[in-house]
Formats: C-alpha cells, structure tokens, sequence
C-alpha cells in the first residue's frame, strides 16, 4: 500500500472522528446500551432457519422504518433493503454508494428452542452472535447516524439479507446484486457478521458443494441378485475421491459430507446419495476438483454397470447417475492496495486497534468476487459457541467496535463520493 494512501487514508479519518456530528453519534452509541440489547433480545426469539426468515425481515423493515430509513422493502428474495440518502445529492442521483449488510438467517431449524436470557452481562440464545449482533449492530449505527444528524456525502444502502448460512449459498447477497438497480452503484461493502473488533475478513474462501446421486432397476437381494447396485457404485466412486491428492498451497480441502441410499438389508436400493464439500482459496483448485468428482462417478457407474453385462450375471437393467451443484461460494480477495483496507488500517490506528486479517467464507465471498471492494467484521463485543444452542454474546466491547464501523461507513461514504 502505497504511504501517501496510507496517510490521505488516516487524514480522512482523523478529520471525520473532529466533527461534532460524528461525536455524537458515539455519543448515541454511549447511552444506548440497553436499548441495543434489547433488541438484540426481540431479535434472537423470531425464527430464522433457512427459507423461513420472512417474520425476522418483517421485524427487521419496521425497525428501519422506526429509524428514519428511506424506501424500506423486503424483495423477492426475502431480503430487506433501506437507504440513508446523502445530504447534498437529490433523491434521483445515480452516483457511487456504499452497502451496509448483515444476514438475517440462522443455523438452526424452525423448531429449534430459542429462549434468549440474560444471564449477568451474556445473552444466552441460538444464534445470539452469529448473527443477531451484526443485524442489531446495523440498526444501532442507524440510529447513531440519523439521531446525530450526520450528513453523508453518499448514500448509505442498509441491506438485511437472507441465505448466508450452510447451503443458503449466498442466496440474499447474491439476489440483490443480480438483481438489485443499486447494486451497480456500489463502490463498497461492509458486511457485519457476528461479534469482535480485532478481525477483518478479506480473503474469501470459496467452496463448492455437489449431490450425487445414482439410480438403478433395484429388486430383491437374492432373486435379483447381479442387478447393480447404486450404493456399490456410489461407494466406488467416494472412495477414489477420497484418494484425490490435494495442494499444500494454495490449502484446499475435500469432504464426503453425507451418503446415504437403500431401505433394508434385503433390498438392492433403487437410488444413493452422497453430498460432498470442496474448499480452496484458489477457484482452479474448485473447478479441477468438480472434474475429479464427475470422472470418478462416471467410471464407478460404468464398471458397474459393465460387470452387470457380463453373461451370466442374471443382471437387470443399469445404473444412471446425476451430480447437482448445491453450493457455489467464490474464492476472492480483497486487494492490498485497496482504499478500502487502507481506511480500515487508518480506523484502527485512529482507535489504537489492531486488525487481523483473515481468511473466512461470508456475504462478503460474492461482491469481492465480481471485483467490488468488501469486507467482513465483527459487530463488537464478544461471543462464542456458535451453531450450538449454547451460543452467547456479551457486550462488552459493542461499542468500540460500532465506533470502528461508523468511521469507516463514514469514510468510504467520502471515498465514493469522490469518484
């Protein structure tokens, strides 16, 4: 990163952190602790499981509502979506803006026992970090900015997205920038997900994830026997994946998730399946391995099906074979000289903060993958057991981190705006 980026980038944020506007929006932050665990509190008792977050969107869009934010609205997705419109630029601007996100949905099923209590300073409830604290975060600086009367040099688009977690596939960040008319307008976006302040994820782990599945005449295990059998092929077939060697460098990992097939011992099974997780910072590493999986699948479904022709096997019929894509999250990074790591260097610094930057799969994937400068942070505050019903969070440390994601909204807003 070049020095004089470096310092026009700490300038601008010592500049921002004078304004008397900006004091007291860390002034709202400050007195409104009880207010944000509140609801923190509402938020962690409505449902969210996958496909199920439409009463914690409703909730979401009234609270934007209460807030002051413009053109509230849940799309088609089920994501919802506000706007803080600059001061100086009429409602019809076409210019640069900066996305505030942080995803709605959950881990845990619909059924789940979500009872949130405090038990002294620590929230107890599924899901109480991950990720009521960034959408709670979120509304918090909202608060902040319009109770403060911050004036933005650019409009600041909020977005509360579903379909981040497990094989929601990115199905909210992905919707609203596929479909969504700001989306390319955005000149940066800041995702909130989870708990911390000493974190920043920029470099996105991408994924794929495949369903296999082999079907076949099936019959009875000893008057059909010689049928082939799509457990036997589909075991073939993981096996020889399972001995695909793997780089060091860039890491990248394979995983049998699942298998399954079949209905009792005495039955040659009418269809398996198997669901299998590729991971890699390289996305060639992702596409060779896609290769290796169908290769792998084919032949085991061929020799199968060759030994069931053989004269005499009293075979009936063959197998066939379908590989699904069930997940598809990009490997990106974000650049080193990027402005937008600069002004979060210069935020820390500012705030006697040290950042780690780190590797980590989040909304965050998809816009630095299409080449638009994003990054994931922690909301402040502390928590742990994630994906457990034993999950917490604690607050202390909430508001130093939402001091961190103010100034850098902040900055980034003055960023875009001079582009």
């Amino acid at each position: 990163m070049p020095a004089s980026s470096s310092t026009l980038a700490f300038s601008r944020v010592t500049a921002l952190a004078m304004q008397r506007p900006v004091h007291a929006a860390f002034a709202w932050l400050h007195a409104n602790p009880k207010t944000i665990m509140d609801w923190q509190i509402e938020l962690t008792a409505i449902p969210a499981p996958l496909h199920g977050e439409q009463e914690r969107a409703r909730w979401l869009a009234a609270r934007f509502a209460e807030a002051g934010v413009s053109s509230v609205q849940i799309d088609a997705a089920g994501n919802v979506i506000g706007v803080l419109p600059a001061a100086i630029l009429p409602p019809e601007s076409t210019g640069p803006v900066v996305l505030l996100s942080a995803h709605l949905d959950t881990v845990f099923p619909a059924d789940a026992p979500l009872t949130p209590r405090l038990d002294g300073d620590r929230l107890l409830a599924p899901g109480a970090c991950d990720n009521a604290a960034g959408v709670v975060g979120m509304l918090a600086l909202i608060h902040a900015l319009v109770r403060a009367r911050v004036d933005l040099p650019a409009p600041l688009v909020v977005l509360g997205n579903v379909g981040e977690e497990g094989e929601g596939d990115l199905r909210g960040v992905r919707h609203f920038y596929q479909n969504n008319l700001l989306a390319g307008r955005v000149a940066s976006h800041i995702v909130l997900d989870g708990a911390g302040t000493d974190a920043a994820v920029t470099q996105a782990l991408g994924s794929r994830r495949f369903r296999a599945v082999v079907r076949g005449p099936g019959g009875h295990s000893y008057t059909d026997a010689g049928t082939p059998n799509p457990i036997a092929a589909l075991a073939t077939a993981m096996a020889a994946l399972a001995e695909t060697a793997l780089p060091d460098q860039p890491r990248t990992t394979l995983n049998l998730g699942t298998i399954r097939g079949g209905i009792s011992v005495n039955s040659i099974p009418e269809s398996a399946e198997s669901a299998v997780d590729f991971r890699s910072t390289d996305q060639n590493q992702l596409v060779r391995l896609e290769v290796v999986l169908h290769r792998a699948v084919e032949d085991a479904v061929e020799h199968w099906n060759a030994r069931s022709r053989r004269p005499g096997s009293g075979a009936r019929g063959q197998l066939t074979f379908h590989i699904e894509k069930i997940g598809d999250r990009p490997a990106a990074s974000l650049p080193s000289d990027s402005p937008l790591l600069a002004t979060l260097r210069a935020v820390d610094r500012h705030l006697s903060l040290r950042t780690d930057l780190r590797l980590g799969s989040t909304d965050a994937n998809l816009p630095l993958s299409i080449g638009i400068p994003a990054v994931s942070l922690g909301a402040g505050g502390d928590g742990g057991e994630a994906h457990t019903l034993h999950e917490w969070y604690a607050p202390k440390g909430r508001e130093l981190g939402l001091k961190r994601v103010l100034l850098l909204a902040l900055a980034m807003l003055e960023w875009a705006a001079e582009q």
